[in-house]
Formats: structure tokens, sequence, C-alpha cells
């Protein structure tokens, strides 16, 4: 018997003794690589500096997991993943596509920059309220992405809201799996990027 188990031990043993292989690492996605410029924002484009706040996001998404819902069984509850992982939880990765995406329009500050100015930049605050896969049926989801924008402007207890809006973005998923949400949800991503863009732009 004990020959056996040195055997295993040193010959691996995979098949005839049963030696357990290692779980499969999850697949790390993110949004890709963005922009493949290093320019930044042009002071011919005419647009005013901005702050962007950290995005704020409730504790079901303060995690790097792949989230989706059943809207055809049990919508309420969300599940994720077992083997795709976002690199970063979604409010981090929303920040940074968004500060990258306005910066090639503007100065994009982060908290605590630029507070010596006489007025003080706009700051926008971005609140992701929903960010999963949704499947309609099981060979059929989207991109579901909900999220409310404020942008206010003034300092600690003299900051006035300027304006405030809630967008919600959907696109298909390609593929009924993780990896057809991940590409949903990145292009969800960069529509309502696009849509607050614009908005900000009526409050110069």
């Amino acid at each position: 018997m004990r020959a056996v188990v040195l055997y295993c031990l040193v010959a691996g043993g995979l098949a005839g003794c049963g030696v357990m292989q290692p779980a499969p690492r999850p697949v790390v996605y993110d949004f890709g690589p963005g922009a493949v410029s290093a320019a930044g924002a042009s002071p011919a484009a005419g647009l005013p500096a901005l702050m962007l706040a950290d995005v704020e996001a409730p504790a079901s998404l303060d995690s790097t997991a792949v989230l989706y819902r059943l809207e055809y069984s049990d919508a309420q509850q969300l599940r994720p993943y077992a083997q795709a992982r976002w690199s970063m939880p979604p409010a981090q990765l929303l920040r940074q596509r968004l500060r990258e995406a306005l910066g090639q329009q503007r100065v994009v500050l982060q908290p605590g920059e630029g507070v010596i100015a006489a007025v003080p930049a706009p700051t926008l605050r971005i609140a992701l309220e929903e960010f999963s896969q949704l499947f309609e049926t099981p060979e059929k989801s989207r991109g579901l992405l909900r999220l409310r924008a404020t942008l206010s402007q003034g300092r600690g207890g003299s900051e006035r809201v300027l304006a405030q809006r809630s967008f919600v973005v959907q696109h298909d998923s390609a593929s009924a799996d993780a990896a057809g949400g991940v590409r949903a949800l990145t292009a969800a991503t960069d529509a309502v990027i696009a849509d607050i863009d614009q908005w900000v732009r009526q409050y110069p």
C-alpha cells in the first residue's frame, strides 16, 4: 500500500490515483483599451474644466462579479457568473472610461484639484444603479445600465445643483453567456457616456 502511495506522489497518478485537478481560474474582463492615442483635451474645444467625483454604487455592485438576472424567472435576483470577473468593480471601470472620454474634449479634474480658482469647476457625480445582463429568455439577453447624473457648482455648503438626470441604456447581447453580457455592457457604457457628454455640454 505504501508503495502505491509513493508512486502516486512521484508519478502524478492523474488517472489511476485520482489526483484532483485545480479549479479553472475565472476569466477577467474590462471595457477594452479605449482611446489608442495619447491626445488630451484641446484648448480649441472651448469647453470648461470639469470635476469628476467618484462613482457611487449600491453594495450589490461593489464587487468584481459579472452579474445577470433571469427576467423570465426571477428578475429580482442578481446572480453572479462563477467563471467571469471584472478587473475592477463596475463603478471604477465606468469612472475610468468616463474620464477618458470626457478628457478628449476638456480638462477633467480629480476631487481636490483646481479648488483654488475663483470659480470652481462644476462637479459631475454619477450614481450607478443597475449594471447587469438581463435574460429575456434562456437564449436572448441584453446589457442593462441605469444611472443618475448630477451636475453641481460651488464649494461645501454653498454648492448648488445645476441639473440632474437619469439615464437608462440597453444593448442586445450577441451571445447568451458572460462574454456576450460583457460586450453588451461595454457598448451600453460607451453609449451612456456619449449621452452624458452631450448633456453636460448644455451647462457651460
